[in-house]
């Protein structure tokens, strides 16, 4: 689908510090209309404090922010109206119920359930038998469906998702990020925080921050695609050891685990044609370092690669 290059969201040195930490510095992006934009980094990058000062929660020390043509200062009052916030903590009413709490969060912006509800009525129906359940007593994944409702049910134009994959099960976050995708064919424009990198493929495109930095911002293919060393992944039936001695290896770069594999980077930049070589190498190092059921190949780089080597360098 193409995407409007109009920009919805723009920052231009935003900063904003907790006394002598630096939780955001100097952070200039921007987010166009109608896109997924995600914005991916560990626990303590910077995440929530941005999210908190695009949607008037907190205010910067230095810098400017717009969304959707409001100042997020000046025009806090007007801005509020326009765009929904999904909290990371589940943060709606645990002793109402489902059906109570998505009519309390319409009446706060002065419309109803009936009013806007063609927007919210495929992710509603999934939790609509449970209408009369007290949103406490609800999974994680039907709080994070209702949650969504509540910050849809006002038509926003921008959309905040701080981390909403955190604490559900993996099959309740696929679902989840269906509905985004299904959401974003009507026009609405999506920023997502995550700590996932995995996350970072569904989206248009993403931010890499760390400690407060934007390290990179690109489409997830231009991410890996930036990437330039040679890389392989390596299994055997030791993989802690497998990865010391890996690091030891003449001609390695780096060794880091990767699910059941670990992804070995190669020194040096550029063309690289002779993978079967280094296979055959790599392998018989790990044998003779008396490792067992070895398995070496290729492997294509992650964003999660990726932001290992901004960390770096």
């Amino acid at each position: 689908m193409s995407i409007l290059s109009e920009n919805i969201i723009e920052t231009d040195n935003l900063s904003k510090s907790y006394g002598a930490v630096k939780a955001i510095e100097n952070i200039n992006l921007s987010v166009r209309k109608g896109e997924i934009f995600g914005l991916i980094g560990p626990d303590g990058a910077g995440k929530t404090t941005l999210f908190r000062i695009l949607t008037t929660l907190l205010l910067p020390d230095t810098g400017s922010a717009s969304v959707a043509g409001k100042d997020v200062v000046r025009d806090y009052k007007a801005l509020r109206q326009m765009i929904g916030y999904m909290p990371g903590r589940f943060s709606l009413y645990q002793d109402l119920t489902v059906e109570e709490n998505l009519e309390f969060f319409a009446s706060v912006f002065g419309t109803s359930v009936r009013e806007n509800y063609d927007l919210i009525a495929p992710i509603y129906v999934q939790i609509e038998p449970f209408k009369t359940r007290r949103a406490g007593a609800l999974s994680g994944g039907m709080k994070q469906k209702l949650a969504l409702c509540c910050a849809l049910i006002h038509k926003p134009e921008v959309l905040f998702l701080d981390e909403p994959g955190t604490g559900v099960d993996p099959v309740s976050r696929k679902e989840f990020w269906d509905m985004l995708r299904s959401l974003r064919t009507q026009g609405l424009t999506m920023l997502v925080s995550t700590p996932y990198m995995d996350e970072a493929e569904l989206c248009d495109r993403v931010a890499l921050i760390q400690k407060g930095n934007i390290m990179a911002i690109d489409t997830p293919a231009g991410i890996t695609g930036a990437f330039s060393h040679p890389l392989f992944a390596a299994r055997s039936d030791n993989m802690y050891r497998l990865i010391k001695d890996l690091r030891d290896m003449e001609g390695v770069a780096d060794c880091c685990a990767f699910g059941d594999y670990a992804h070995l980077k190669l020194g040096g930049n550029g063309r690289f044609d002779n993978f079967s070589k280094v296979v055959k190498s790599v392998t018989q190092f790990l044998e003779m370092k008396n490792h067992h059921n070895v398995e070496v190949k290729p492997a294509e780089p992650t964003v999660e690669d990726c932001f290992i080597e901004l960390m770096k360098n």
